[in-house]
């Protein structure tokens, strides 16, 4: 079988990397243009391009999948099929009818649950239990396609989007391999998506400022569903600083209490090495964080040489 593979970020990296492993021809890698990254705005390549020259593998980086000049470059490849992990674009009907198998998607969700750019992040921030990986085929809607295997995954109470992305990652790639198997084969159904549809709209660095007025446990979800990117952040005497890890604080007599909703965001306790916040509802403790301009770090090392007093408060802005 004869593949083109379409994917950018590491978690597409597992899927295409399986591939190679087992034997299949990947005529060519569609990836994402380089992008300048870093405080240093240096152009780097994505990790699914340096996997793939690393594997002597033809990358291709249109900027418009859509362009007439690229779909007929495709078209020479002559592709059994098409295997698209977290590309970043959508493809247009001429790329998805184009090999004979048709075009198969790796997506980390249990569709019809959570369609769209960041599942991951979402099904976190909402607080579901379970998530997982369907692989389907591609048609002209937003992962509106039949499916064809499905692996449902726990979501534990440690687990970040960053966590989370990897476990996925080696799951949906195994996944892709047993589907493409049974395509081969032809013992593989699709089966139309059925039950309540929801959505996982992409994500902007604006999503995530935390808003303190909602309770300890959404915050804790919050925080866990934006790392590592684009980070949960807040102010603190005008600097903007990056939460990346939070614990809610259940204090006895004070479990599900509502504060005052001016008193969400305030310091109510600072020592040396502890750092707990009032939130709408609750107190969640500060464990990881991130200063502008400096490294990851936990709360002891931020507290530091600093003087935080109870009473002083996170803002929005």
């Amino acid at each position: 079988m004869k593949i083109i593979f379409f994917g950018t970020p590491e978690f597409a990296v597992p899927s295409l990397v399986r591939l190679i492993n087992a034997g299949y021809e990947i005529t060519a890698v569609v990836t994402q243009p380089d992008r300048q990254a870093g405080r240093g705005r240096q152009v780097r390549s994505c990790p699914v391009k340096l996997e793939a020259e690393k594997n002597g593998i033809r990358v291709l980086q249109p900027q418009r999948v859509r362009d007439d000049d690229f779909i007929r470059e495709l078209e020479v490849f002559n592709p059994s099929a098409i295997v698209v992990v977290a590309y970043g674009q959508i493809l247009p009907s001429r790329i998805l009818h184009l090999p004979n198998y048709g075009c198969i998607n790796v997506h980390a969700s249990l569709l019809p649950d959570y369609r769209g750019a960041a599942p991951i992040n979402w099904a976190i921030v909402n607080g579901e239990k379970k998530t997982g990986i369907s692989i389907m085929f591609m048609d002209e809607g937003m992962d509106t396609g039949p499916v064809l295997l499905k692996k449902e995954m726990d979501i534990l109470d440690d687990d970040t989007a960053g966590s989370l992305s990897l476990k996925l990652a080696e799951a949906g790639a195994q996944l892709l391999i047993s589907a493409l198997e049974g395509i081969e084969k032809g013992t593989l159904i699709p089966r139309p998506q059925a039950g309540k549809v929801s959505y996982a709209p992409p994500l902007k660095k604006t999503d995530a400022l935390i808003a303190w007025s909602k309770t300890a446990k959404e915050l804790f979800q919050f925080i866990r569903g934006m790392n590592p990117w684009p980070g949960a952040y807040t102010f603190l005497e005008g600097k903007r600083i990056r939460i990346l890890k939070g614990a809610p604080v259940e204090t006895e007599g004070e479990h599900n209490q509502a504060h005052r909703e001016e008193d969400a965001g305030m310091i109510v306790t600072a020592t040396r090495n502890e750092l707990i916040v009032s939130t709408g509802s609750g107190k969640i403790a500060i464990l990881e964080l991130q200063p502008s301009g400096k490294p990851v770090m936990p709360v002891r090392s931020f507290l530091q040489g600093r003087t935080l007093r109870e009473g002083m408060r996170f803002h929005d802005s």
